[in-house]
C-alpha cells in the first residue's frame, strides 16, 4: 500500500472522467451521496472535472447521522467548486406509497424492501440526470463490485460509469483523505443505509474490508490460513458465488443455427 500514489491516481481518474464524456452530448455527472466514503470520494473526483456536477441526497427513513454527513459533504464541495450543485429529494413518502401497495409477503421481506430503496434512488438519479444531460456515476469499490457483489442489482449497481471500481476499500480511504473528504465520513463505519437502523457493512457481510481484501488477493492454499482467515475465505467464496448474476453480463439465449 506504500506504493499507492494518491495524487497520481486522482489525476488519472479525473482525466478518465473528462475523456469519457468529451465526445458525448453530455454536460457532466450526477452522484448519489449517501454519507459514506465511496460516494463522497466519487463526488470529490467529479467536482474536480470542472464539468457540471449534481450531488443528490436521497433520504428514505434515513438515520439523522447519515443524512447530516451527506448534507455536510455536499455543502463542502459546493463551497469549493462552482460547478457543483447540491440537491435533496426526500423519497420517504414515495417509498412508503410503494410499500403500501405491495402484497404483505413483499412488505415482510426485508431484503426485497431494502433493495427497493436502492432501485428507487437509481430511478431518481436517472430522472434528474437525463433532464440535466448528466451521466449517473457509480460509487462501488472493487471488493463490492467484483469481489462479493455487495450492491443492489439495478439499484446502486445501475450506473453509466464507475470511476472507483478498481480501487480496494483501503485505497478508497487513502484517496478520500487526500482529496479532503470530511472527517465525519472518514470516521464512520461503512454502511449501505438501506435498512433504517444502525447496521453496518461488516454486520451484514460478517467480515471487514481489510479481511476481505486479504482474501481477494490471497493466492495460496486455504490450509495455510488461520482459523479466522478461513472463516473469511468461506464468506468471500460464498458471496462471490451466489452474486455472480450481478457481476457477469446478462445471459442471452443463443439461437444461432435455429433461425
Amino acid at each position: 500500500m506504500s506504493l499507492f500514489d494518491s495524487e497520481k491516481i486522482a489525476s488519472h481518474i479525473i482525466d478518465w472522467l473528462n475523456n469519457y464524456i468529451k465526445d458525448l452530448p453530455i454536460d457532466g455527472f450526477i452522484v448519489g451521496v449517501s454519507g459514506g466514503v465511496d460516494s463522497a470520494l466519487v463526488a470529490s473526483l467529479c467536482a474536480r472535472t470542472n464539468k457540471k456536477v449534481i450531488l443528490l441526497n436521497m433520504p428514505i427513513r434515513q438515520s439523522e447521522s447519515e443524512f447530516i454527513r451527506s448534507k455536510e459533504q455536499i455543502e463542502a464541495l459546493e463551497r469549493n467548486f462552482d460547478n457543483v450543485q447540491g440537491m435533496t429529494i426526500d423519497l420517504t413518502n414515495t417509498f412508503e406509497s410503494f410499500e403500501h401497495i405491495m402484497p404483505e409477503n413483499v412488505k415482510e421481506n426485508q431484503l426485497a424492501m431494502a433493495n427497493s430503496r436502492a432501485r428507487l434512488r437509481m430511478t431518481t438519479l436517472y430522472g434528474v440526470g437525463q433532464s440535466n444531460k448528466l451521466l449517473i456515476t457509480g460509487t462501488g469499490n472493487k471488493i463490492e463490485d467484483f469481489g462479493i457483489g455487495f450492491f443492489t442489482k439495478y439499484g446502486d449497481g445501475g450506473v453509466d460509469l464507475n470511476p472507483i471500481g478498481d480501487l480496494l476499500k483501503s485505497e478508497v480511504f487513502l484517496l478520500a483523505k487526500h482529496l479532503g473528504v470530511i472527517q465525519k465520513i472518514i470516521d464512520a463505519k461503512p454502511t449501505d443505509g438501506l435498512w433504517g437502523d444502525d447496521r453496518n457493512d461488516e454486520d451484514q457481510i460478517g467480515a471487514n474490508y481489510d479481511e476481505l481484501e486479504f482474501i481477494m488477493n490471497f493466492k495460496g492454499s486455504k490450509d495455510d490460513l488461520t482459523v479466522r482467515q478461513k472463516e473469511v475465505y468461506d464468506i468471500y467464496q460464498r458471496l462471490n458465488t451466489i452474486n455472480q448474476h450481478k457481476m457477469v453480463p446478462i445471459p442471452v439465449c443463443n439461437l444461432e443455427g435455429l433461425k
